[in-house]
């Protein structure tokens, strides 16, 4: 009985730190983008530069994007954007931090839907949200995240231009895709 238990503990030290660290993915290159749909401009803005990580055994989600590096297309609008409504130069992160409401478990080649809760901060502000997502275990290696989740400018105390060549949206649609790997 005295050798079971020394090489079951002997065991758990030795196996479990790999099974640990394997169970936490990360990415530097997923992509984010909102939708601005206005009723007289609709438009997106859109990184490829958002950096996160999702720890399987914390259960832990963290995801945030320099916000300097979203692009819509309109290099003026990206500036005011920048300048006028996101501050980025004082407030130059979006993040979100939080946990999965009910974790699945996650089998290779297999979706399953997601729910996470936590905080999203913008422009100074954060805020308790929830939101819907799916995780995919691609590979031992590799794990794909999807989401997507409403903002509201006023919620964040983002200023809404008035002129009209610049409407925008009360209301964001934000759109998260990324491929994590161990």
């Amino acid at each position: 009985m005295k050798g079971f238990l020394i090489f079951t503990l002997v065991f758990f030290l030795l196996i479990k730190p790999d099974e640990i660290k394997a169970q936490v993915f990360k990415t530097e290159t997923g992509t984010v983008e909102f939708l601005s749909k206005a009723s007289l401009n609709e438009f997106t803005g859109e990184s490829s530069s958002l950096n996160g990580l999702v720890d399987l055994e914390k259960n832990l989600l963290d995801f945030f994007v320099d916000l300097n590096t979203v692009k819509t297309g309109i290099g003026l609008r990206d500036r005011h954007m920048r300048e006028n409504y996101l501050e980025t130069k004082k407030y130059p992160f979006a993040e979100f931090t939080g946990k999965i409401e009910s974790l699945p478990v996650l089998t290779k080649g297999q979706s399953r839907d997601v729910t996470a809760k936590g905080k999203f901060k913008i422009h100074g502000v954060e805020r308790e949200i929830t939101v819907p997502g799916k995780l995919t275990m691609v590979s031992d290696n590799e794990l794909k995240l999807e989401a997507q989740f409403k903002v509201l400018l006023s919620d964040y105390k983002i200023d809404i231009p008035t002129v009209v060549f610049y409407e925008l949206s009360e209301e964001q649609v934000v759109t998260i895709q990324a491929t994590l790997r161990k």
